[in-house]
Protein backbone atom coordinates (compact mmCIF):
# COMPACT_ATOMS: atom_id res chain seq x y z
CA UNK A 1 0.00 0.00 0.00
CA UNK A 2 2.27 2.86 -1.08
CA UNK A 3 -0.63 5.41 -1.75
CA UNK A 4 -1.65 8.52 0.46
CA UNK A 5 -5.47 8.46 0.54
CA UNK A 6 -6.99 12.13 1.22
CA UNK A 7 -10.87 11.30 1.39
CA UNK A 8 -13.43 13.48 1.06
CA UNK A 9 -16.04 13.13 3.81
CA UNK A 10 -19.32 14.84 2.37
CA UNK A 11 -21.05 11.71 -0.40
CA UNK A 12 -17.85 10.14 -0.49
CA UNK A 13 -17.26 8.41 2.90
CA UNK A 14 -20.05 10.53 4.73
CA UNK A 15 -23.19 8.81 2.67
CA UNK A 16 -25.58 12.13 2.64
CA UNK A 17 -27.11 12.47 -0.35
CA UNK A 18 -30.47 12.32 1.07
CA UNK A 19 -29.58 15.20 3.78
CA UNK A 20 -28.82 17.28 1.04
CA UNK A 21 -31.40 17.07 -1.36
CA UNK A 22 -33.76 16.91 1.66
CA UNK A 23 -32.02 20.40 3.05
CA UNK A 24 -31.66 21.39 -0.26
CA UNK A 25 -35.38 21.40 -1.49
CA UNK A 26 -36.58 22.45 2.25
CA UNK A 27 -34.42 25.60 1.40
CA UNK A 28 -36.01 25.89 -1.84
CA UNK A 29 -38.73 25.41 -0.06
CA UNK A 30 -38.54 28.62 2.10
CA UNK A 31 -37.12 30.79 -0.91
CA UNK A 32 -40.30 30.20 -3.03
CA UNK A 33 -38.32 27.97 -5.58
CA UNK A 34 -39.50 24.47 -6.95
CA UNK A 35 -38.05 21.13 -5.36
CA UNK A 36 -34.99 19.53 -7.27
CA UNK A 37 -34.57 15.81 -8.00
CA UNK A 38 -30.75 14.10 -7.15
CA UNK A 39 -30.78 13.32 -10.75
CA UNK A 40 -31.04 16.94 -11.34
CA UNK A 41 -28.82 18.24 -8.61
CA UNK A 42 -26.01 15.85 -9.75
CA UNK A 43 -26.05 17.28 -12.94
CA UNK A 44 -26.45 21.04 -12.05
CA UNK A 45 -24.04 21.07 -8.81
CA UNK A 46 -20.73 22.88 -9.00
CA UNK A 47 -18.74 25.12 -6.90
CA UNK A 48 -18.50 27.77 -5.68
CA UNK A 49 -21.66 27.11 -4.86
CA UNK A 50 -23.55 30.86 -5.66
CA UNK A 51 -22.67 29.53 -9.39
CA UNK A 52 -24.93 25.80 -8.70
CA UNK A 53 -27.80 27.91 -7.89
CA UNK A 54 -27.21 30.54 -10.77
CA UNK A 55 -27.69 26.75 -12.86
CA UNK A 56 -30.88 26.56 -10.92
CA UNK A 57 -32.65 29.96 -11.18
CA UNK A 58 -31.19 31.93 -14.13
CA UNK A 59 -28.95 34.38 -12.01
CA UNK A 60 -25.94 34.98 -9.87
CA UNK A 61 -27.85 35.78 -6.12
CA UNK A 62 -26.50 38.37 -4.41
CA UNK A 63 -24.35 38.38 -1.60
CA UNK A 64 -27.57 38.57 0.54
CA UNK A 65 -29.04 36.15 -1.38
CA UNK A 66 -26.59 33.91 -0.82
CA UNK A 67 -26.28 34.47 2.84
CA UNK A 68 -30.22 33.53 3.64
CA UNK A 69 -29.87 30.50 1.12
CA UNK A 70 -26.73 29.14 2.91
CA UNK A 71 -28.09 29.72 6.26
CA UNK A 72 -31.33 27.74 5.29
CA UNK A 73 -29.60 25.18 3.75
CA UNK A 74 -27.46 24.41 6.81
CA UNK A 75 -29.99 24.50 9.26
CA UNK A 76 -31.88 21.81 7.95
CA UNK A 77 -28.82 19.90 6.92
CA UNK A 78 -27.23 19.50 10.33
CA UNK A 79 -30.68 18.05 11.61
CA UNK A 80 -30.96 15.67 8.64
CA UNK A 81 -27.56 14.59 8.59
CA UNK A 82 -28.22 12.62 12.19
CA UNK A 83 -29.81 9.46 10.36
CA UNK A 84 -27.28 9.49 7.74
CA UNK A 85 -24.21 6.48 8.04
CA UNK A 86 -20.69 6.11 6.23
CA UNK A 87 -20.92 5.24 2.68
CA UNK A 88 -20.97 1.29 2.12
CA UNK A 89 -17.88 -0.33 3.59
CA UNK A 90 -16.11 2.56 4.33
CA UNK A 91 -15.54 1.83 7.77
CA UNK A 92 -14.13 -1.49 6.81
CA UNK A 93 -11.51 0.09 3.77
CA UNK A 94 -10.56 2.59 6.78
CA UNK A 95 -9.55 -0.01 9.13
CA UNK A 96 -7.84 -2.33 6.72
CA UNK A 97 -5.82 0.25 5.64
CA UNK A 98 -4.74 1.63 9.35
CA UNK A 99 -4.50 -1.66 10.26
CA UNK A 100 -1.82 -2.51 7.04
CA UNK A 101 0.19 0.72 7.95
CA UNK A 102 -1.02 2.75 4.94
CA UNK A 103 -1.88 6.46 5.66
CA UNK A 104 -4.94 8.65 5.14
CA UNK A 105 -6.48 11.54 6.04
CA UNK A 106 -9.00 13.93 5.55
CA UNK A 107 -9.50 16.73 3.76
CA UNK A 108 -14.08 18.74 3.38
CA UNK A 109 -15.49 21.89 3.03
CA UNK A 110 -17.87 20.79 5.73
CA UNK A 111 -17.49 23.06 8.92
CA UNK A 112 -14.83 21.64 11.02
CA UNK A 113 -16.02 22.19 14.45
CA UNK A 114 -19.18 20.29 13.09
CA UNK A 115 -17.23 17.61 11.28
CA UNK A 116 -14.86 16.11 14.51
CA UNK A 117 -17.71 15.01 16.51
CA UNK A 118 -19.56 13.61 13.74
CA UNK A 119 -16.36 11.13 12.44
CA UNK A 120 -16.03 10.50 16.15
CA UNK A 121 -19.26 9.97 16.54
CA UNK A 122 -18.80 6.99 13.71
CA UNK A 123 -16.16 5.63 15.45
CA UNK A 124 -13.51 6.39 12.64
CA UNK A 125 -11.08 9.53 13.86
CA UNK A 126 -8.26 7.05 14.75
CA UNK A 127 -7.72 5.93 11.25
CA UNK A 128 -6.23 9.36 9.92
CA UNK A 129 -3.31 10.97 10.64
CA UNK A 130 -4.37 14.52 10.00
CA UNK A 131 -8.02 15.89 9.78
CA UNK A 132 -8.83 19.57 8.23
CA UNK A 133 -12.67 20.48 7.66
CA UNK A 134 -13.51 24.28 6.45
CA UNK A 135 -12.87 27.05 9.22
CA UNK A 136 -13.62 29.89 6.50
CA UNK A 137 -16.87 30.79 4.45
CA UNK A 138 -19.24 28.17 2.76
CA UNK A 139 -19.43 28.06 -0.89
CA UNK A 140 -15.72 28.16 -1.98
CA UNK A 141 -13.77 25.28 -3.77
CA UNK A 142 -11.19 23.09 -1.90
CA UNK A 143 -7.96 23.78 -3.77
CA UNK A 144 -6.68 25.94 -1.30
CA UNK A 145 -7.70 24.07 1.88
CA UNK A 146 -6.30 20.95 0.04
CA UNK A 147 -2.82 22.91 -0.12
CA UNK A 148 -2.69 23.95 3.42
CA UNK A 149 -4.07 20.25 3.98
CA UNK A 150 -0.84 18.46 2.93
CA UNK A 151 1.45 21.17 4.07
CA UNK A 152 0.79 19.70 7.40
CA UNK A 153 2.00 16.40 6.28
CA UNK A 154 5.33 15.25 5.72
CA UNK A 155 4.22 12.83 2.54
CA UNK A 156 5.58 12.87 -0.84
CA UNK A 157 2.62 14.62 -3.17
CA UNK A 158 3.56 12.13 -6.20
CA UNK A 159 2.40 9.36 -3.51
CA UNK A 160 -0.71 11.74 -2.84
CA UNK A 161 -4.62 10.35 -4.03
CA UNK A 162 -7.72 12.13 -3.39
CA UNK A 163 -10.88 10.09 -3.21
CA UNK A 164 -14.18 12.39 -3.50
CA UNK A 165 -17.85 12.55 -5.31
CA UNK A 166 -16.98 16.03 -7.26
CA UNK A 167 -15.15 17.28 -9.79
CA UNK A 168 -13.91 19.74 -7.58
CA UNK A 169 -11.86 17.45 -5.43
CA UNK A 170 -10.01 16.32 -8.45
CA UNK A 171 -9.70 20.00 -9.41
CA UNK A 172 -7.97 20.42 -5.49
CA UNK A 173 -5.66 17.08 -6.28
CA UNK A 174 -4.75 18.76 -9.70
CA UNK A 175 -4.06 22.21 -7.82
CA UNK A 176 -1.45 20.59 -5.54
CA UNK A 177 0.07 18.37 -7.87
CA UNK A 178 -1.62 15.23 -6.56
CA UNK A 179 -3.37 12.08 -8.45
CA UNK A 180 -7.24 11.82 -7.86
CA UNK A 181 -10.18 9.30 -8.13
CA UNK A 182 -13.84 10.10 -8.08
CA UNK A 183 -16.89 8.44 -6.91
CA UNK A 184 -20.14 8.19 -8.23
CA UNK A 185 -21.87 8.28 -4.72
CA UNK A 186 -22.71 11.63 -3.94
CA UNK A 187 -23.19 15.32 -5.80
CA UNK A 188 -22.29 14.92 -9.46
CA UNK A 189 -23.22 12.64 -12.08
CA UNK A 190 -21.02 9.75 -13.56
CA UNK A 191 -21.08 11.76 -16.97
CA UNK A 192 -20.30 15.09 -14.92
CA UNK A 193 -17.46 13.34 -13.11
CA UNK A 194 -15.63 11.72 -16.38
CA UNK A 195 -15.15 15.23 -17.79
CA UNK A 196 -12.33 15.25 -15.03
CA UNK A 197 -10.29 13.23 -16.77
CA UNK A 198 -9.45 10.86 -13.66
CA UNK A 199 -10.90 7.38 -12.80
CA UNK A 200 -14.57 7.49 -11.95
CA UNK A 201 -15.66 4.64 -9.89
CA UNK A 202 -19.10 3.49 -8.48
CA UNK A 203 -17.65 2.09 -5.01
CA UNK A 204 -15.14 2.92 -2.16
CA UNK A 205 -13.36 -0.40 -2.45
CA UNK A 206 -12.45 0.37 -6.55
CA UNK A 207 -11.57 4.01 -5.77
CA UNK A 208 -8.61 2.51 -3.37
CA UNK A 209 -7.81 -0.52 -6.00
CA UNK A 210 -7.54 2.26 -8.73
CA UNK A 211 -5.64 4.76 -6.05
CA UNK A 212 -2.96 1.82 -5.42
CA UNK A 213 -2.49 1.38 -9.39
CA UNK A 214 -1.88 4.91 -9.88
CA UNK A 215 1.08 5.07 -7.13
CA UNK A 216 2.63 1.51 -7.34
Amino acid sequence: MNAHLVWDWNGTLFHDMDAVIGATNASFAELGLPPITLDRYRELYCVPVPRFYERLIGRLPTDAEWAVMDAAFHRHYWTLAESCGLAEGAAELLAARRAAGATQSLCSLAQHDRLLPLITLHGITDHFVRVDGRTGPSGGGKAAQMARHLAGLDIAVERVVVIGDALDDAAAAEHVGAHAVLYTGGSNSRASLETAGVPVVDTLSEAVEHAERITG
